[in-house]
C-alpha cells in the first residue's frame, strides 16, 4: 500500500532556518546565504522521506516564515502599505510578517492568528480588489523543479482556495463571492502550469472543510472547485482535509472531480462513519490519515491495521497518510539522550512517523499482518505496563466537589475590596510578565546547566537581573511590576520541569510562528507539584519595591495545550491534576506576600473544537472549571489576573468572563482592537487590558499613536475597568526597543489620564 506525507517540519533538525533567518534580519547573513540554507533544508527533508520509502512526498510545504503568507504573495495579495515601502520581494515578504520601521517608512505586520486547533500561527492575508488577485509568483513551481533535479518526484501542496478565502480579511463593502472568479482563475493557472511541468498530483490543503459550514459556504466551495478543476488536464487533484471530519462537505467532495480526498481518521470523529454510511467512489483515491501528525506517541499497529481493513471494504484505492502535516511534531527521537529506552520506544516524532507509515504500508498488504515482525514488536510494546500512575493524585481529583470550583465572595465584592486595597491610578499600567531573554541570560542559564558555574553564582546573577528589572520599571513609571522571568526557559517547560509526570527533550523543537520555536513537554504520567516553583523569585522582587509585583504562573489549560498530552487518559483528568498543582502554588505565593497573581491561559482557545456544537461537551465544560480551580481558594483581596493571546474571543466572551478572574489582558493590537467592540457590547464584567501594541514586531510605537489607542479604548470600555499593557510578554524583544516602547506606553497612559 502506498504512503503519503501531508507536510514536513521546515525549521531544521537543529533549527537552522531559525538561526539563519535571525542572522539575516540582523544584517549578519546575506539574502543568498539565507536562501542557500533554505535549499539545503528542503533537500534534506525530501531525501529523508524518500529514504523511508514514502510514495507521495510533498513540495512547497517549506516556508521561510509562513505558508499562508507564501500563498498571499504567490497570488499578488500584497497590501499597498507594503508596496509603498519600495523594498525588494524578500524584504517586502518579511515586512508583511514582522512589520517594518526604517528609512523607507513605517508599516505594522499583518495580523497573526492560530492555525485552527494547533499551536502554529499563520499570518492573515488581506484581499484588496478582485482584479488584484492573480498568479504572480513562482515558488511552488521552482521547488517542484528543485526536487526533480534531485531525482525526487513530489506532490506540490498549496493552501486551498476555499480555506484561503475563509481565512482572509475581506475588504469592507465586498463579499467572499466577489473573489471567486479571480481565485478560481489563478488556481486554475497553477494546475495548468503543473500540468506543463509534468506533475502527477497537486494537493490542495482544505482544513476549513472540517469546520461548521453553511449552505453559502458549500456553494462557495462548489463554485470555486467546479471552475478550478475544469483546468486540471492530466494533473490529479487531491483535496486534503485535516484536524477533524468533513461531515458538512463530504457530499460535495465526492461529487466534485477531485481524484483524491485526504481524510483525517485521528481527529475526525465521524470520518469512518461517513465512509461506511455514504461510501467512497471507486474512481477516487482515499488518502487515509491514520498516523497522528499532531502528537508524539507510537502508533498502535493493531488498531490501525483494523481501521485500514474496514476502509478497504468501502474504498478501492487507499493510500496511508499522516493525519495532518508533520509540522506540528519535532524532527526525531534519535537526538534525545536523556529519555530512557522504555520511554523512547513509545515516542514517534516526524522521522519515526515516516518509518511507521512505511511499515504499516507493508504489513497491511500481508495475508496475515499479525505474523509480521513489525506488528509483533509493536504489539509487545503496547502490552507492556506503561507506568506513570499516581493513585494519590487520582484520589485528589476524584474527591473534587462543586465548591472547589467557586471563589468567594462574588466578583463585585472582591473588586471593591481590591480597588480600596491597591489604590491604583486610572488606566493602571503593567506588562504581561517576561522581559527580554538576552544573550547573557541564555548564556548564564546554559553555563549553569552545563556545570560551568555553581548554583550560588547563578542565583546571584538572577537576583541582579531581577533587581535591575524592578528598577527599570520604577524608572519607567509602571504601576504593577513583574520580576522579569529570567529564570525561565519557556512558560510551559519551566513549570513542567518542576511538576512530576512530565518528560523533557533536548532537541524536540516545534515551530510556533516564523522564527519562534518551542520545545513542548510530554505528559508521561499523573501530574503533581514537587515543591514551590516561583515563590522565592517573586518574594525577592516584591521586597525591592512598594509597588505590587505580580506572581507569574502558567495556567493548567495552557500547560496542557502546549504540551504533548497523554492519549491513555481523558484531557480533563490531566487538566484537573495540573490545576491542583497550580492551586498549591497560588496559595504559597499568597502566604509569602504576593497580592497580585497572574495565571496565564494564553492557549485557552487553542484546543477549542472546530465545530461549535462540540465546544461545551468536549472542552469548555472542563477547561473553564480547571482555571477556576487554580484560584478558588485565594483571599478576596488577592487580585487574580490572566492573559490570552492570538485568539478571537468574540464568540466565547461569556465563557471568558466565567473564568472569574479579576483582570484579564488580551492580545488585541494586530486584530485592530476588534475584540474591544465585543467587550463593550457584551457587558463584560472583568477588568480588562487589551494590548495596545504588538510585541511580536520590532517596531516601536510612538507616544501619540499609543495615546490615541488608549483614548479609543476608554471610549468603549469603562475607564475604571481599563488597564494599559503590551500584547504579550517581552521575552523575544531587544532591551532598547522594550525600554523605548514601555516609556512611550507609560507616557501615553499618563497623558490619557488627564483627558478622560
Amino acid at each position: 500500500m502506498q504512503t503519503s506525507v501531508v507536510g514536513y517540519p521546515r525549521i531544521g533538525e537543529r533549527r537552522e532556518l531559525k538561526f539563519a533567518s535571525e542572522q539575516y534580519f540582523n544584517g549578519k547573513l546575506s539574502k543568498e546565504e539565507l536562501l542557500r540554507t533554505a535549499a539545503e533544508l528542503r533537500s534534506t527533508h525530501w531525501r529523508a522521506q524518500r529514504e523511508q520509502g514514502i510514495d507521495y512526498i510533498p513540495s512547497n510545504d517549506f516556508s521561510l516564515y509562513d505558508g499562508v503568507l507564501d500563498t498571499a504573495c504567490l497570488l499578488n495579495l500584497v497590501p499597498q502599505r507594503y508596496r509603498e515601502l519600495g523594498l525588494d520581494s524578500l524584504e517586502t515578504y518579511f515586512a508583511m510578517a514582522r512589520g517594518y520601521q526604517g528609512e523607507r517608512g513605517d508599516a505594522k505586520a499583518l495580523p497573526m492568528k492560530k492555525w485552527f486547533n494547533t499551536n502554529y500561527h499563520y499570518l492573515v492575508p488581506e484581499l484588496g480588489a478582485p482584479a488584484d488577485v492573480r498568479l504572480v509568483g513562482t515558488k511552488p513551481f521552482d521547488e517542484f523543479e528543485e526536487a526533480r533535479r534531485l531525482g525526487i518526484e513530489t506532490k506540490p501542496s498549496l493552501v486551498g482556495a476555499f480555506t484561503l478565502l475563509k481565512l482572509a480579511k475581506i475588504p469592507e463593502g465586498s463579499r467572499a463571492a466577489d473573489f471567486v472568479p479571480a481565485l478560481a482563475r489563478a488556481y486554475g493557472e497553477i494546475l495548468e502550469r503543473f500540468g506543463e511541468l509534468g506533475a502527477a498530483w497537486v494537493q490542495f490543503d482544505e482544513p476549513a472543510l472540517v469546520t461548521d459550514l453553511t449552505e453559502a459556504d458549500l456553494a462557495l466551495f462548489r463554485e470555486l472547485y467546479s471552475s478550478i478543476l475544469s483546468a486540471k488536464g492530466p494533473v490529479k487533484a487531491l483535496a486534503q482535509t485535516y484536524f477533524g471530519d468533513a461531515r458538512d462537505a463530504y457530499a460535495e467532495l465526492l461529487a466534485l472531480p477531485f481524484d483524491g480526498i485526504g481524510i483525517d481518521f485521528v481527529e475526525g470523529r465521524t470520518s469512518l462513519e461517513l465512509i461506511e454510511r455514504y461510501g467512497f467512489p471507486a474512481d477516487k483515491t482515499l488518502f487515509a490519515g491514520v498516523v497522528n501528525g499532531k502528537n508524539v506517541w507510537t502508533n498502535d499497529y493493531r488498531r490501525t491495521a483494523a481501521l485500514v481493513e474496514r476502509l478497504r471494504g468501502h474504498a478501492r484505492n487507499v493510500v496511508l497518510s499522516a493525519s495532518c502535516s508533520l509540522l506540528h511534531v519535532p524532527y526525531t527521537v534519535e537526538k534525545e539522550s536523556r529519555i530512557d529506552e522504555s520511554q523512547r520506544r513509545r515516542l514517534a516524532f516526524a522521522k519515526e512517523k515516516l518509518r511507521e507509515l512505511a511499515e504499516l504500508g507493508r504489513l497491511v498488504d500481508l495475508p496475515d499482518p499479525t505474523t509480521s515482525e513489525a506488528y509483533l514488536e509493536n504489539a509487545a510494546l503496547f502490552a507492556e505496563p506503561r507506568g506513570g500512575t499516581n493513585e494519590a493524585v487520582r484520589a485528589k481529583t476524584a474527591a473534587l466537589s462543586e465548591r472547589d470550583f467557586v471563589r468567594e465572595p462574588a466578583f463585585a465584592e472582591r473588586q471593591a475590596i481590591q480597588k480600596k486595597k491597591f489604590a491604583l491610578p486610572p488606566l493602571p499600567t503593567t506588562t504581561i510578565g517576561s522581559f527580554p531573554q538576552t544573550a547573557d541570560v541564555r548564556a548564564s542559564r546554559a553555563a549553569y546547566k552545563q556545570g560551568k558555574i555553581d548554583e550560588e553564582t547563578y542565583e546571584r546573577y538572577l537576583r541582579e537581573k531581577i533587581a535591575a528589572c524592578i528598577a527599570l520599571q520604577e524608572e519607567l513609571g509602571l504601576d504593577v511590576l513583574v520580576h522579569g522571568e529570567y529564570e525561565r526557559n519557556d512558560m510551559v517547560e519551566y513549570f513542567g520541569e518542576r511538576l512530576d509526570g512530565f518528560l523533557f527533550t533536548e532537541q524536540a523543537w516545534v515551530q510556533s510562528y516564523g522564527t519562534r520555536c518551542v520545545k513542548p513537554p510530554i505528559v508521561w504520567g499523573d501530574v503533581s507539584r514537587l515543591g514551590p516553583i516561583t515563590v522565592d523569585y517573586s518574594a525577592y522582587a516584591q521586597s525591592l519595591t512598594r509597588k505590587p509585583v505580580k506572581g507569574m504562573l502558567t495556567g493548567p489549560v495552557t500547560i496542557l495545550n502546549w504540551s504533548f498530552p497523554r492519549e491513555d487518559v481523558p484531557l480533563q483528568e490531566t487538566a484537573f491534576q495540573i490545576a491542583l498543582a497550580i492551586r498549591e502554588e497560588v496559595l504559597d505565593l499568597e502566604a509569602n506576600g504576593i497580592e497580585i497573581i497572574q495565571i496565564d491561559e494564553a492557549a485557552l482557545r487553542e484546543k477549542l473544537p472546530l465545530r461549535r456544537s462540540d465546544w461545551r461537551s468536549e472542552y469548555l465544560d472542563w477547561a473553564i472549571p480547571a482555571f477556576r480551580l487554580t484560584h478558588s481558594g485565594a483571599k478576596p483581596g488577592t487580585q487574580i489576573h490572566t492573559h490570552m493571546c492570538y485568539s478571537e474571543f468574540s464568540d466565547m466572551i461569556r465563557d471568558i468572563d466565567d473564568m472569574d478572574a479579576d483582570v484579564i489582558t488580551i492580545e488585541a493590537s494586530r486584530s485592530a482592537l476588534a475584540v474591544v467592540e465585543t467587550l463593550a457590547s457584551s457587558g463584560f464584567r472583568t477588568e480588562v487590558g487589551p494590548g495596545v501594541y504588538d510585541i511580536h514586531s520590532p517596531r516601536v510605537p510612538g507616544v501619540e499613536e499609543l495615546r490615541e489607542v488608549i483614548l479609543g479604548l476608554a471610549e468603549r470600555i469603562d475607564p475604571s475597568k481599563l488597564w494599559v499593557n503590551p500584547d504579550c510578554g517581552l521575552k523575544t524583544r531587544g532591551e532598547e526597543e522594550v525600554r523605548a516602547s514601555l516609556r512611550h506606553m507609560t507616557t501615553a497612559a499618563h497623558e490619557a489620564r488627564l483627558l478622560i
